[in-house]
């Protein structure tokens, strides 16, 4: 029974891979068994290397030390302008057995402007760059995607949906439609170093090493985004990238600094914007259906609906059909609303509501941007960019969309054949 449960998630996998050929805009231009068998077995083999030898595990998560190096330097900065607000020293004493409060926009939220400025410094500088060109090289190599398609990944591996299209911006107008969805579909397949850090630090307490899954689930997470995206427009295309055009850059250090600044401080507006519209949605949502007749005593909220629709997905990427239902409702929050929000219920389930395995699974399902918001960002800023693709753009929002959450549904399932049960 223990086997066939470590296979479940072959389902998931298979079932995905039909769906999407289903959505495909040519079904019989699809990459063929050999690409195909090609891009699963890297991202299977990703997965196995990463989390299962112990030596590259332990590299990954030297990043832990690194994010909390910044963590206690953001709370130096935080805690100056806030006070207790933003993780000071208390002025009240509080109840024995109680936690300091955690007040997330003052304590947490911080790490995304601080990381932003450091991500463009550290571009500046080139070392963000050099890493970038070796990621883009390897998927070349790998998977034989063109140049500005394998520059596009390597980038999204650090940079977020608004910023990402910056670094290739130059290529849009000369890009076949099958590279664009490419290029999109890796955008919303993974997420920014400045958002994993935030999204890290929010399941800190509930999923250990958290700071490492998240980067692995990113980079398992870009084969699987260019084999769905070959599957639903599939096409060729070989325009080659040449990373000192890139549309990032800075003047000097100091530039890369403030500009880098604020642009993490509009993020750490959106992000907070966002959230307090989302629960607000949520909460209007469950008033109305609660007007509705009880369900198993019950009454109806969208979670619980999420959890019926998504719940059989979810036990196809591996998790058991008792916890599926708890699953299911943190990946339609994921996909319709928002993956931090998603990420905060998760944090705030009660202990045992996943066993370790399906935890991992579910950690690197949500892991990506793929909702609707992130469609309206990524549409409007390609569109800005190059304004001619502007009606291509609009027509593969959606597909990206779908490819997308389907990436990161992949990579879970992944997960579950590499977690011993």
């Amino acid at each position: 029974m223990a086997f066939l449960t470590q296979l479940q998630g072959l389902i998931g996998l298979a079932l995905i891979l039909a769906i999407a050929w289903l959505l495909s805009e040519k079904r019989g231009a699809w990459p063929g068994w050999k690409w195909t068998g090609g891009a699963l077995l890297i991202q299977l083999l990703l997965a196995l290397v990463i989390l299962r030898v112990p030596i590259v595990w332990d590299v990954v998560t030297l990043a832990n030390g690194a994010v909390t190096a910044i963590e206690k330097a953001t709370l130096a900065g935080s805690s100056y302008m806030f006070g207790y607000l933003g993780g000071g020293k208390l002025p009240f004493a509080i109840k024995e057995g109680a936690e300091a409060p955690l007040i997330i926009a003052f304590q947490i939220l911080p790490l995304v402007i601080v990381f932003s400025a450091l991500a463009a410094l550290l571009w500046h500088w080139g070392i963000l760059r050099l890493i970038v060109r070796t990621l883009s090289w390897l998927l070349q190599r790998s998977l034989g995607v063109s140049g500005v398609v394998g520059l596009s990944g390597g980038a999204n591996i650090f940079l977020g949906v608004v910023e990402s299209p910056l670094v290739v911006r130059a290529y849009f107008a000369k890009m076949s439609r099958a590279e664009l969805f490419m290029v999109m579909v890796l955008a919303m397949s993974t997420i920014s170093g400045a958002i994993l850090i935030l999204y890290a630090q929010t399941l800190s307490r509930t999923v250990p090493d958290a700071v490492g899954h998240m980067i692995a689930a990113s980079l398992i997470s870009l084969p699987a985004a260019l084999l769905l995206a070959r599957f639903m427009v599939p096409g060729g295309g070989e325009t080659k990238a040449d990373e000192k055009k890139s549309g990032l850059k800075y003047e000097s250090s100091i530039d890369a600094l403030v500009r880098g600044t604020m642009d993490g401080m509009q993020l750490f507006l959106a992000v907070i914007a966002v959230i307090i519209v989302v629960f607000a949605l949520v909460n209007l949502t469950d008033q109305i259906l609660a007007l509705l007749p009880l369900v198993g005593g019950e009454a109806i909220t969208l979670k619980r609906v999420f959890g019926w629709i998504f719940a059989p997905l979810m036990w196809a990427l591996g998790v058991p059909w008792g916890e599926a239902g708890s699953a299911g409702a943190l990946m339609g929050t994921k996909a319709i609303l928002n993956e931090y929000v998603a990420y905060l219920e998760m944090a705030a389930l009660p202990a045992g509501t996943f066993s370790p395995r399906s935890q991992l699974i579910v950690t690197y399902a949500l892991c990506g941007v793929a909702n609707l918001a992130s469609v309206g960002l990524l549409v409007s800023t390609i569109s800005t960019l190059c304004p001619e693709r502007r009606g291509d753009v609009a027509s593969l929002g959606m597909k990206s969309w779908v490819a997308g959450n389907f990436a990161s549904a992949m990579t879970g399932a992944m997960i579950g054949l590499v977690t011993p049960v």
